[in-house]
C-alpha cells in the first residue's frame, strides 16, 4: 500500500506554523493539537493548500509565500480618516488599537488605528499581513484519501 499524497478532497492532519520573515510567529499548532481539514473545504486559503498538494505522510518542508498569493499588497484606498466624533469620547485611542466597525452588510469589518489627533482618526482596514512575505512550515502528520 502507497501513502496517499495530498490532492483535492483529501483529509490532511497536519502542524503547521505561519511566520513573519523577522520569525516571528502569526499562528502554529506545533505546541497544540494539530489542524485537520479537507483539501478544498475553505478552511485553508488556496495559495496554501495548493504548496501542500503532492506531500505524502511525514513530509516537512518550509515555503516563502509572497503577499500576492496569501494576502495581498496595502491599498492606499483602505486607509481611512474620520472625524473623531465619530468615536465614543471615552475610548482610549492609542496607535495599533483594533476596532471594529459594521460594512454595509452589518458583517464585522475590522480596522486598525494608525494615527490620531483631537479631530481625526486614521483607521487603515487592509488586512495585517497585506504586503508581508510569510513564511508557512508545514508538518504533514496524516493523509487520508478522498472518500
Amino acid at each position: 500500500m502507497t501513502n496517499p499524497v495530498i490532492a483535492a478532497g483529501s483529509k490532511v492532519t497536519m502542524h503547521f506554523a505561519l511566520r513573519l520573515e523577522s520569525g516571528e510567529v502569526v499562528d502554529s499548532t506545533f505546541t497544540g493539537k494539530p489542524a485537520s481539514f479537507v483539501v478544498g473545504d475553505g478552511n485553508l486559503p488556496d495559495a496554501f493548500e495548493a504548496l501542500l498538494h503532492g506531500m505524502k505522510e511525514g513530509s516537512a518542508e518550509t515555503f516563502t509565500v509572497l503577499p500576492e498569493q496569501s494576502f495581498g499588497q496595502p491599498n492606499p484606498q483602505n486607509v481611512q480618516e474620520l472625524p473623531r466624533g465619530q468615536f465614543d469620547s471615552e475610548m482610549a485611542l492609542s496607535e495599533g488599537l483594533v476596532v471594529s466597525f459594521a460594512d454595509k452588510s452589518g458583517s464585522e469589518l475590522p480596522g486598525v488605528v494608525t494615527a490620531f489627533d483631537d479631530e481625526r482618526v486614521t483607521i487603515d482596514f487592509n488586512h495585517p499581513l497585506a504586503g508581508k512575505n510569510l513564511l508557512f512550515q508545514v508538518e504533514i502528520l496524516e493523509v487520508l484519501d478522498a472518500d
